[in-house]
């Protein structure tokens, strides 16, 4: 089959002709219909510090998906030929102590698709049948491929053993990647009162998106400035700063500004993979605030992705969710969907399987 891999250590990703996958009795093989590009697999492709230190070349890249499943093991009995699935793409262990007490996303003998293991940019891939979660077949498969980064989504602004509401509360999303995009939209339609929303520089692609998300407001970090920002984000909430603040850029300067958003007793959902150490100042930014901070690890398997499937069940939300797909291409051009995203001129690109 074809696929595209990290051949060896260094930047890019090369186009190959592998072997099809096989399966175990508890697997399912699946042809894939779409996938799409996440800021993890741009670390990968640009081989950051991050990517050096974890990726074991050579390897499959990409783990966002949805497919038809083309064959069963002997002792899958839930799914059948011919499901359309999307990949939650933890692979658990479903024996350690975190997996045994119901935290199975933080499982001890993890492996990630496409990062530890082969992953989906490629004609078929095997999965564990515990990981291949059914989809509505009239589901666009690319809507479908993106239910994984939006239970990131989901999951950053309602985290595990929260029992807060985001309704009526103002939010702060901190980068506007496709999954920050998805937490703006997911927090005006759970009822935020005003969600506050920052690019990392002069991306206006992602600003007009944050926009038609259901942003009240959105920032340039580069032009404006972290205290700029976090001002005016005071100043619009009577000087209290919001009560949940949301992550997702990576940088120093995005954590930063979550937390001097951020109301005292407020609580910062942490998903931004950063790619290198960095120091910050824990008394003023954390301790003194009585800040409550999650550190998000994909998806609650699978509470998050019951509430993914309500949201899209929404005809309201999976349009507007759908905007953040702003450029489809067949998975042969995966390098021109790469290239998009670093020159920030796309959102989330979606491959279809034309190779």
């Amino acid at each position: 089959m074809e696929a595209w891999l990290k051949k060896s250590a260094g930047p890019g990703v090369q186009r190959a002709t592998v072997d099809k996958p096989t399966i175990d009795d508890d697997d399912v093989l699946v042809e894939v219909k779409a996938a799409s590009i996440c800021g993890t697999d741009v670390h990968i492709y640009e081989w950051d510090q991050w990517a050096a230190g974890r990726i074991k070349p050579p390897l499959i890249v990409g783990h966002e998906m949805s497919g038809e499943i083309i064959k069963v093991g002997k002792r899958v009995s839930h799914l059948k030929v011919g499901d359309t699935v999307s990949a939650e793409t933890h692979i658990v262990d479903r024996t350690c102590l975190q997996c045994l007490t119901g935290r199975e996303h933080i499982c001890r003998n993890m492996t990630i698709l496409g990062v530890d293991r082969a992953g989906v940019f490629a004609e078929y891939v095997s999965l564990p049948a515990h990981n291949a979660w059914k989809n509505d077949p009239n589901l666009d498969p690319r809507v479908a491929a993106i239910q994984e980064p939006l239970g990131n989504a989901v999951q950053t602004l309602l985290p595990i053993g929260n029992t807060e509401d985001i309704a009526g509360r103002n939010v702060a999303v901190i980068g506007m990647g496709p999954i920050g995009l998805m937490a703006v939209a997911v927090a005006k339609e759970l009822g935020a009162a005003k969600v506050f929303a920052t690019a990392g520089g002069r991306n206006k692609t992602r600003m007009q998106l944050a926009k038609k998300m259901g942003a009240d407001r959105v920032f340039s970090a580069r032009e404006e400035g972290r205290e700029a920002i976090v001002a005016a984000i005071r100043d619009a909430t009577d000087g209290d700063g919001v009560d949940v603040a949301a992550e997702m850029s990576g940088h120093p300067d995005g954590l930063v500004t979550c937390f001097e958003a951020l109301t005292a007793g407020g609580r910062v959902g942490l998903l931004g993979v950063f790619p290198k150490p960095f120091e910050v100042d824990l008394n003023r930014l954390m301790i003194f605030k009585a800040a409550t901070i999650y550190g998000i690890s994909g998806r609650l398997m699978y509470r998050t992705w019951y509430q993914v499937r309500g949201l899209l069940s929404r005809p309201s939300f999976r349009k507007k969710v759908s905007q953040v797909i702003t450029h489809t291409l067949p998975i042969k051009d995966a390098i021109e969907g790469f290239d998009l995203i670093i020159k920030k001129q796309a959102a989330k690109v979606a491959l279809t399987p034309d190779w």
